[in-house]
């Protein structure tokens, strides 16, 4: 099938571009000796999560329980889940999964640790756990290296809990500040006899300099398969590298300075990124500065250029993890075929 055939609007993955993108950041990790462990969030689609896994990666990451039972079910079988579990029905998931993978995840406080360890010390298992740190983020983490220690320690006296690392989820640019404090953590957990075997970073903005990070073990980086507008505003990637598009229609031009395309809120990312909310291939001038449910609003006042009525256009949305959460489905294509159909499994799963 030719692109041209597609309803609209439709997500659009040019496969080309992904496995470039895939190709080039497991080099770079194999290059500096740091484990790939891909956060399956960016597209929640378990044929892709084994895509990067044929391709070196060594596990994945999976932000809430949901998502990794579906990449369970599809026999992905080392999964991290950097999250706090909380809550018996979670609990019992989280137990009823690790007797079918390899189970590891994170945790802040005691709490949570001890809710992990009578859960799995009662089934006679033992569950790697590594302690989140806030280098910066200013969301969950334990906030110096001290409380690391600590729970750290606490971890490791738990019954059915194994500590296993540390890990961070680290603000754009303070890659510096972001190595100091794990690197202190690590060396009071060393003079406390205590071995982080997992020193996990994240995230796609500073994916390029994960090797700065002292000792860092593994990373955690999930928009790099497709990239995004914020992965270019950031320096990660280039318009070039990004595997994601929008196809959308022109469905008016109620002015000469405004289209309305068949895409709005319940089909792009409310993230903002620059000025609008994507970016036009075709009229790179153009921009997508506002929403109702099913209409984008696009201001072609710099267009020299200007779209027709039934016209279509590809969109770099802002921001990808979120666009695959509010479809069913993504089209992997090359130039203008239509090579692959993949249903979006793990959308909504937010428990």
């Amino acid at each position: 099938m030719r692109i041209d055939k597609l309803d609209t609007p439709a997500v659009l993955i040019d496969l080309d571009v992904a496995e470039r993108n895939l190709r080039r950041f497991q080099t770079y990790l194999d290059d500096h000796g740091i484990a790939n462990r891909p956060h399956i969030k960016t597209h929640k689609i378990p044929a892709l999560a084994k895509w990067q896994v044929a391709l070196g990666a060594k596990g994945i990451c999976c932000q809430k329980l949901g998502e990794a039972e579906v990449m369970a079910d599809a026999g992905l079988d080392d999964i991290f889940v950097p999250y706090n579990l909380i809550g018996r029905a979670k609990l019992e998931r989280a137990l009823a999964m690790a007797r079918r993978v390899q189970l590891s995840v994170a945790c802040d406080n005691a709490d949570v640790a001890e809710g992990l360890s009578s859960t799995f010390a009662r089934a006679g298992m033992e569950l790697p756990v590594v302690v989140e740190c806030d280098t910066g983020m200013g969301r969950c983490g334990v906030q110096t290296p001290q409380e690391a220690l600590r729970l750290a320690q606490a971890v490791d006296r738990l019954p059915g809990l194994r500590f296993d690392g540390i890990m961070t989820y680290p603000p754009r640019g303070q890659v510096e500040h972001v190595s100091k404090f794990l690197q202190a953590t690590q060396d009071l957990l060393a003079g406390a006899g205590l071995d982080p075997r997992v020193v996990s970073g994240g995230g796609t903005p500073d994916m390029w300099r994960a090797h700065e990070i002292q000792g860092v073990t593994e990373h955690r980086a999930g928009t790099y398969i497709f990239n995004d507008r914020a992965s270019v505003a950031a320096g990660a990637a280039t318009l070039a590298d990004c595997a994601m598009t929008i196809l959308a229609t022109v469905v008016s031009r109620p002015t000469a300075d405004r289209a309305v395309i068949d895409g709005g809120s319940k089909t792009f990312s409310s993230d903002r990124a620059g000025e609008g909310y994507g970016h036009f291939l075709e009229y790179p001038e153009a921009v997508l500065h506002n929403f109702s449910e099913e209409h984008g609003w696009v201001d072609l006042s710099k267009c020299a250029r200007r779209p027709r009525v039934g016209e279509r256009v590809r969109v770099v949305p802002n921001h990808t993890c979120v666009v695959s959460n509010l479809h069913d489905r993504m089209i992997g294509v090359r130039g203008d075929r239509v090579e692959a159909t993949w249903d979006v499994t793990a959308r909504g799963k937010l428990q």
